[in-house]
Formats: structure tokens, sequence, C-alpha cells
């Protein structure tokens, strides 16, 4: 039977976007996860998350056959160390987001994720030698803007957007150093943090202070889904990123801050002028980015045809 290679790449992209919608989705309305466990401490969800990643990623490696892709990473002292650094930044930015939404700051949360690829931009041009292009230093400066006009005028620097940026564009950043795929990195990645987080649990628990054990079914139930619900979008966005280009998997990511966003009204945060000036500029930003990242596709396209 013979296979046509148009069609097939054609469902290779479709099936593709529908597997980086859904990563992006799920990330996107995390805050309601975070909402339902509130009642939880952030550092014990964050535990939970972690120690039940373990498991449901080990299953998730065995179905997709990397358990020998795994195993060759954890031989290699250079991978384990950059691993571990990479975890101690995940951590950080899981904890913190976690925080950031039990006190009821879902816009910094999504503020954070909308401003995370200019930090990609700033890394490339000050650690990588990489030059600005016009549109992308003038996508820098209305971030800058809008940064400093919450500040100024809305009373309150938004430190929990810039540690989110920061935490998850340093994260990348080592990422991009290690040749490990998605799954067998982050199963690595929560092995090591498997351990401390476990001994918290228990340190709780011998505190009388563990959540779990006085939550009701229903809760204890929303705890374990931390590891299917870390690890599921993170499978998906692994098959978007093998079959979409780049550019792609750029523009889809707005998904999940405009998502977090949506659930910040939903929510009834309270969303000032300082806040819609804010965004305002961070959005045009984000269009200058996407426009940007566009002309560059097509010209490329158009250089090979």
């Amino acid at each position: 039977m013979t296979v046509n290679p148009i069609l097939e790449a054609k469902k290779r992209s479709q099936s593709g976007l529908l597997a980086g919608t859904i990563a992006y989705f799920i990330w996107g309305v995390f805050p309601i996860y975070f909402k339902l466990t509130e009642e939880i401490a952030a550092l014990e969800i964050l535990a939970h998350r972690i120690v039940w990643s373990v498991p449901f990623g080990f299953l998730i490696l065995l179905f997709r056959k990397q358990i020998a892709e795994t195993i060759r990473a954890l031989k290699s002292p250079r991978k384990l160390a950059y691993l571990m650094l990479a975890a101690v930044a995940l951590s950080a930015n899981w904890g913190m987001y976690i925080w950031a939404i039990q006190q009821n700051q879902i816009f910094q949360g999504s503020l954070g994720y909308y401003i995370n690829p200019l930090m990609y931009v700033l890394v490339g041009v000050v650690f990588l030698g990489e030059r600005l292009g016009r549109l992308q230093g003038l996508a820098v400066l209305m971030a800058l803007a809008g940064v400093i006009v919450l500040t100024a005028y809305g009373g309150r620097f938004p430190g929990i957007a810039l540690f989110l940026a920061v935490s998850f564009t340093v994260y990348g950043v080592i990422r991009k150093q290690v040749e490990v795929g998605a799954m067998p990195g982050l199963f690595i990645e929560t092995i090591f943090l498997f351990l401390p987080g476990l001994a918290f649990l228990f340190w709780q628990a011998a505190q009388g202070t563990l959540g779990f054990t006085s939550a009701v079914t229903d809760m204890r139930l929303l705890l374990i889904a931390a590891g299917p619900i870390t690890v599921l979008p993170l499978l998906t966005f692994a098959l978007a990123a093998r079959r979409l280009r780049l550019s792609t998997l750029g523009f889809l990511q707005y998904i999940g801050p405009t998502l977090q966003f949506a659930c910040g009204l939903y929510y009834g945060e309270v969303f000032t002028i300082a806040h819609a000036w804010c965004f305002g500029f961070i959005w045009l930003a984000t269009v200058l980015l996407c426009f940007d990242a566009w002309r560059k596709r097509s010209g490329t396209a158009s250089g090979t045809t």
C-alpha cells in the first residue's frame, strides 16, 4: 500500500496541533485545580505533585518504551548534574505558582508566563550573543513599560510574575543543555525531588499537620491526581514538539496564560486600571513577537522555494 507523504505530513501536523492545544489548555486551567485544593498548604501540594508524578511518570515511560533512554541519562554524570539544577528551578517555579494561586494572584501568574518568551529573547542577547531584532527590542521595551506602570501606578511590584518568568526561563535554558527527551528528563528531575518531597510529607504526618490524612476522600483523590495532571500535559507537549514547527508552538504557548487570565477574571480578582495598562503593553509585546516569528518563518519559506 502506497503512503501519500503529503497526506501523512498533514495528519502528523494535525495530531501535533491537537496535542499542543491539549497541553497548553491543561496548563491554562491549572488555577482551577489549585483553587479546588487551596485548603491544603502550598508546600504540601508541591510535595504531592512531585511524589505522585514519579509512579505515573514511570508508567508513561513504560508505555512509550523510554526506559532505556532514561537509564542512559542516569549513567551520564553531566546530564545528571544539569537535571538536578533543572529540578531545583522547576520545583521553585511550581511552588511559587501554587502559592500565588492560593494568594489570589492568578493575574500575576498569567503575567509571568506572558513575559517568559521575552525572557528567552533577553537570555539569547545577554548570554548567547544573539542580535536583538527591531521588533524584539520594541517588544522588550513594551514589557518593561508594563512592569513599570503596574509598579508605579498599581502600587505593586510584579515580583511573583518576574519570579515565575525567570525561574521557568532558567529551567528551559538548563534543559536545552541536556539531550534527553521530555518525559525521561522530567522523570529524573522528579526522582531527585522525590525523597525530599516524601520526607516532608512524613514529617508533616508526624507533626499531625498533614492535610492528606484529615482530608475527605474527594480531596485525597485530587491530591493524588497531581501526578497525572503534571505528567499528561508534558507528554502531549512532547508529542506536539516532535510534529510541529517551533514557530507554531510559539503561537500555541499563549493559550496557557490567556486561559489563566480568564481564570483570574472568573475567580473575581481585582483588575485595576494599572493592570489594564500593564497587560495591554504585554499583549502588544506578544503580538510583536508573534509577528516577528511569522515574518521570519515566511521569509525562510520563500527563500527555500
